[in-house]
């Protein structure tokens, strides 16, 4: 079985790769955005993520609603996990579950884990995006 991949959309970069190296310390596939418009990048690239997290306030076209949206109605299936510190959540429109910041990455993974399983330990070769 392979790895599931997770996209990571947050604008902070500090946070951006503590979670992603979190995630990747439990066995998950990382690939991350800085933005929306870059998260729409790698979407578009057709990589089909296992699962999408993502903050609300970013720079560029889309936020972290639009891109919930667009995961939403481009694959139906893949779980989407919206944080903010400023909104709360009830404004997370289609995502399947809601973190407030801060959150500790205990909870992070949790959820993770309650949406796509645990993690499997096999790397999934993904195509790079150009």
């Amino acid at each position: 079985m392979s790895a599931q991949v997770i996209l990571v959309v947050e604008d902070e970069i500090i946070l951006r790769m503590f979670l992603a190296d979190e995630l990747r310390d439990q066995g998950y596939q990382v690939l991350e955005a800085g933005s929306g418009d870059e998260a729409l990048d790698i979407l578009g690239a057709h990589i089909d993520p296992d699962l999408l997290i993502t903050d609300v306030r970013m720079p560029g076209a889309v936020d972290g609603i639009g891109l919930t949206l667009h995961s939403k109605n481009a694959s139906p299936w893949r779980p989407v996990i919206v944080s903010s510190a400023h909104l709360a959540p009830d404004t997370a429109g289609r995502a399947d579950a809601f973190l407030r910041k801060p959150y500790p990455s205990t909870t992070l993974i949790d959820l993770v884990e309650r949406l796509i399983g645990p993690p499997c330990r096999k790397q999934r070769d993904l195509p790079t995006a150009s």
